[in-house]
């Protein structure tokens, strides 16, 4: 049995073949065009896969998809509705796009491939889960997925048991940790989708003492943390649901400038915000973990979704908190989504 998982059309495109169970080959498109973070269709990397085994299309049982388009259109639709007229010219823009690609991608697969077969879509947070859990070598596991945002889900957690994903709680869109590190990322310079280890790393050179460092106090107002780690953003400092652009004008007064230009000198104040959105940011995994494990009680953790790529707080989950062994899916972004795919069909949907 051959199942084929793709993820495309947002960033990370990639293509993962599966047989029996086992990945024969898995490619991100960025390596055949030479674009970074390649969002388009994955036909290159769909060619070397199924080159690699020596068959055709012809031969796969199954495609996955890494997300279900019409309920990504319905949130797409829905903040744009919500935010108008403000959200007019975005909205102009990105019509063309959900209409000729998110919502016909079953059209488009079969067209483009010739293929004939069976086409299952799987919501983006649980094929997240999927490629933590699945390819972890654990039998039981608690399971957190963290990112900008998926078809509505920003955050989920839950269980992976066995063949079986049950995610029991979530977060949704506006409120999203990887969009408030991306609106950061973007405030101090740096490019969204690409950047945010960059912001990272600048964070341990910053002050990293919250109660002298004035921006976390300011980050306090605009994250709203539960004690279950939780959380809500104050979105009269956002305008990405309805912006071309991700740091508002509110933004800027708060931090105490205008958006840096790409390239500009990196300052002790830049350095020091980003020390402060990492704090904030660990504390909200960290706190959210403890959560999570009181709900599982359960040893053992699987992470993915693009949040989970910040290492330096993966480096602090065994200390501050009762998990005992961690996996990290190693392309915890959307480019590690085709396997999650693969193997949630193969294992969860065909047991």
């Amino acid at each position: 049995m051959y199942i084929l998982g793709i993820s495309c059309f947002y960033h990370d495109s990639s293509v993962c073949l599966l047989k029996e169970g086992n990945v024969i080959a898995a490619a991100l498109e960025e390596r055949f065009t030479r674009k970074k973070h390649d969002t388009s269709f994955p036909i290159n990397a769909i060619r070397f896969c199924l080159e690699k085994e020596d068959i055709t299309i012809k031969d796969i049982d199954y495609i996955g998809f890494y997300e279900k388009p019409l309920l990504k259109a319905e949130r797409i639709l829905h903040q744009h509705l919500e935010a108008f007229p403000k959200s007019y010219k975005t909205f102009i823009f990105s019509f063309p796009s959900l209409i000729n690609e998110k919502l016909r991608i079953p059209n488009l697969i079969k067209k483009k491939l010739k293929y004939k077969g069976d086409i299952l879509f799987i919501e983006h947070h649980l094929a997240h889960a999927a490629s933590a859990f699945l390819t972890s070598p654990f039998q039981r596991s608690a399971i957190l997925t963290v990112d900008g945002v998926g078809e509505w889900t920003t955050t989920a957690y839950g269980l992976g048991d066995g063949n079986d994903i049950h995610l029991i709680k979530e977060i949704k869109f506006p409120h999203s940790l990887g969009l408030l590190y991306s609106t950061v990322t973007a405030y101090l310079g740096f490019t969204v989708n690409n950047s945010e280890y960059k912001v990272m790393g600048l964070s341990a050179y910053g002050n990293k003492n919250k109660r002298t460092n004035p921006y976390y106090r300011k980050f306090k107002k605009v994250v709203d943390i539960k004690k279950d780690g939780s959380y809500q953003l104050n979105m009269s400092y956002f305008v990405f649901y309805y912006s071309d652009r991700m740091p508002s004008l509110k933004m800027c007064k708060l931090l105490g400038g205008p958006v840096s230009k790409k390239g500009a000198e990196i300052t002790q104040r830049h350095k020091d915000i980003a020390a402060a959105l990492q704090m904030i940011t660990e504390e909200v995994m960290i706190k959210m973990l403890n959560y999570v494990y009181k709900v599982t009680r359960c040893k053992n953790i699987v992470l993915a979704g693009g949040v989970a790529l910040n290492s330096v707080c993966n480096g602090k989950i065994l200390k501050n908190t009762p998990f005992k062994k961690i996996w990290i899916q190693p392309d915890a972004g959307d480019g590690g989504k085709s396997m999650g795919v693969d193997f949630y069909i193969y294992n969860t949907i065909l047991d």
